[in-house]
């Protein structure tokens, strides 16, 4: 496989949507690497340890460690170890932040407010994240995604917890996931030079589509999450559209 040396695969939406495996997901990215290509996991979810991720793909037929690439850890690169951080996210971010040398706090002093997609968000914790916004801290979001696919539909993402933090406490957040440069950093620190030459494989243009550019290789649409056929055209405009990841491979190994 000389033409896609490496494939840079979101996960939600692409290989499963919540606990369930997309069909043939598994053996397209066995192809991938049987034909000599790299395949990196890059996901926004920040809620999961990577050892967790690599874990479900290994349930899903996916042997993945090592190849996992999250949004919590694009996110703890923006501090400094010993830095104070509050935490308004998953264990997966705080995964990531320990794993940095990031000092977990409660309260104010601190020097970042951490957010992150997680289920247990209510107004309590958004009254405490935004006052120690007010009290100095940057605020930072593992990604600013509006909605979060499931097999039942879009519900919302880490971008809508973010946003009510940021109008809580009047703070423009520093974004680290897709689209933006932290992540892209992680990306190319693993892939060096073959970042130009991959395909960003995902299902929604505002996050992967827009990484692609980001990262200048190619992206490669998948109908399987967010994005629907109805949805189309969109901005940017893929390189490859296809119905799933199984798919997209067909047309990449055959081209």
């Amino acid at each position: 496989m000389t033409s896609v040396p490496a494939l840079i695969c979101d996960l939600d939406g692409v290989v499963w949507l919540a606990d369930q495996a997309i069909a043939g997901s598994a053996e397209a990215i066995a192809r991938v690497r049987a034909a000599g290509g790299t395949v990196l996991f890059v996901t926004n979810n920040s809620s999961v340890p990577v050892g967790d991720v690599e874990a479900k793909l290994e349930r899903f037929g996916i042997p993945a460690v090592g190849d996992v690439l999250t949004s919590a850890q694009a996110a703890a690169q923006l501090l400094a170890p010993g830095e104070r951080a509050f935490l308004c996210a998953g264990p997966g971010a705080a995964d990531a932040l320990v794993a940095r040398g990031v000092v977990l706090v409660d309260g104010p002093p601190a020097d970042a407010v951490v957010v992150g997609f997680h289920r247990t968000f209510d107004y309590d914790e958004l009254r405490r994240a935004a006052g120690v916004v007010r009290a100095g801290a940057r605020l930072i979001g593992t990604n600013d995604d509006s909605t979060y696919p499931t097999p039942d539909g879009p519900i919302p993402g880490g971008g809508a917890i973010l946003a009510a933090v940021a109008v809580g406490s009047g703070a423009a957040p520093t974004v680290a996931g897709k689209p933006y440069a932290p992540m892209a950093a992680l990306v190319r620190a693993r892939l060096g030079e073959a970042t130009a030459a991959a395909v960003m494989v995902g299902d929604r243009a505002d996050t992967d589509g827009r990484f692609a550019v980001e990262l200048g290789c190619r992206f490669g649409l998948v109908l399987s999450g967010v994005t629907q056929r109805a949805d189309l055209p969109i901005d940017p405009i893929p390189d490859l559209v296809a119905d799933d990841l199984a798919r997209l491979v067909d047309a990449l190994l055959t081209h």
